[in-house]
């Protein structure tokens, strides 16, 4: 037994000055890329987001209940609205759309899992009896389990 002590003493002096040796600050860890390029998830939201305005000319609520996450809002001029909300009110909104268009498409990633999403918007119709206006969007779309839902969209009407 007298033997092994000066080998274990020896055993644990050695860990002991590895332990103490390492550096105790954590390193920064790499920003998170995207799991894709950038270029491909801008073509695929902007793709969503016009299936989004598609689905409000249509009054369907179907791609709305898909894409919108189970906690988003929408921000407008009547307040703020969640997912229920606006896929329960696509069927009665008073609004006739005819046609629009997107352009001026910009995406801006907050990290790995989410993108900033803006554009502008322009839309041949009425809601209420009112011109539709042409309006300036956002909307912030998070990745949750693999699925790209929208979480918040905001519009802002552009001045005459």
């Amino acid at each position: 037994m007298k033997r092994y002590l000066p080998l274990a003493a020896l055993l644990v002096l050695a860990f002991a000055t590895i332990g103490f040796a390492q550096d105790a600050t954590p390193s920064p860890s790499p920003k998170p890329k995207p799991r894709m390029s950038k270029a491909a998830l801008m073509k695929k939201l902007s793709a969503n987001e016009t299936a989004l305005w598609n689905a409000w000319k249509n009054k369907d609520a179907k791609p709305f209940n898909m894409w919108l996450a189970a906690d988003g809002v929408m921000v407008g001029e009547q307040g703020v609205a969640g997912k229920k909300d606006i896929a329960g009110a696509m069927a009665s909104m008073p609004c006739e759309v005819k046609s629009f268009t997107l352009s001026d498409w910009k995406l801006t990633m907050v990290d790995a899992d989410a993108g900033f999403l803006t554009y502008k918007g322009v839309a041949e119709g009425t809601c209420a009896g009112k011109a539709i206006p042409t309006v300036w969007a956002s909307s912030l779309w998070v990745n949750r389990k693999g699925k790209w839902q929208a979480f918040s969209h905001q519009e802002t009407p552009v001045k005459p």
